[in-house]
């Protein structure tokens, strides 16, 4: 079993190892460093996204606190008495 001419006669067997084998030598070799990439690039989506969360909640808050106070004025408003 020297890793490469390694052979069960069952096919699914055989395809399994050479499977594993090639995973194993990808693994090595330094190649799965695209994955680690993918997941930085989700996280810093993820820090994104909850950054847009957090100032949408602001500005939200922030209107509806300033078109309460426009609603109070307009009704408190005579023909005297303005904002």
């Amino acid at each position: 079993m020297n890793g490469r001419n390694f052979s069960t006669g069952i096919p699914g067997v055989d395809f399994l190892i050479t499977f594993l084998q090639g995973r194993v030598q990808r693994a090595r070799s330094g190649e799965l460093d695209r994955g680690a990439s993918a997941v930085e690039w989700v996280i810093i989506s993820a820090v994104v996204v909850a950054i847009v969360g957090v100032v949408a909640a602001i500005i939200s808050k922030a209107l509806d606190t300033g078109a309460t106070k426009v609603g109070k004025c307009i009704e408190g408003t005579t023909a005297s008495k303005t904002c």
